[in-house]
């Protein structure tokens, strides 16, 4: 059942009413925010909750009130926060697997209509490539993490751990080909 003001408040949203839409960030951002960080990095956080503003000013005119506000919001959150931890496997897994392999003229070109984000990854993976990445030495997983999920150059990588670019280029293969041997063992690439 959705309470009178929160009906008021639906209407002027649809509506494109500005000030509806302060109302609803200065009502949701915190909440928002909070289950974001369930699963979002703090330094994509901001642009995670950018992207569930956006949906609701988008999709608002689709709400039919069949539930609360608060909880259409939530499940629009919950899918953003989902879609992040998805590209983040995606970038992790291409990465590792296709880059590294194409750079050397080995692997499997991959199929035009296969879509890897919704085959490979869901969060239960997510969690088990985690669990692979801490089998590395840190330096390991801080040069694939520059790399590969930060997206980093060799240039900025070498800088900024005060490196040799060779040294660099090197370790990285070699942290790759642990990375890659390691998911394979777990049957996850």
């Amino acid at each position: 059942m959705i309470f009178l003001n929160e009906k008021k408040l639906i209407e002027r949203l649809k509506n494109k009413d500005t000030e509806a839409f302060e109302e609803l960030y200065n009502e949701y951002a915190s909440k928002i925010y909070a289950t974001l960080r369930k699963y979002v990095d703090q330094s994509e956080i901001e642009d995670a909750l950018q992207e569930v503003f956006f949906k609701i000013f988008k999709g608002i005119h689709t709400f039919r009130g069949d539930s609360k506000l608060s909880t259409w919001i939530y499940q629009i959150t919950i899918n953003v926060g989902k879609d992040f931890i998805r590209k983040k496997k995606k970038n992790l897994v291409e990465n590792v697997d296709l880059i590294e392999n194409y750079s050397e003229g080995v692997g499997i070109q991959p199929e035009a209509d296969v879509n890897v984000s919704n085959e490979v990854l869901d969060e239960m993976q997510m969690e088990k490539i985690n669990k692979v990445m801490e089998k590395l030495s840190e330096e390991d997983r801080i040069l694939i993490k520059l790399r590969d999920i930060d997206g980093l150059s060799y240039d900025e990588i070498a800088k900024k751990l005060d490196k040799p670019l060779g040294s660099i280029k090197s370790r990285l293969h070699y942290a790759r080909k642990k990375l890659q041997k390691l998911l394979k063992e777990e049957n996850l690439v």
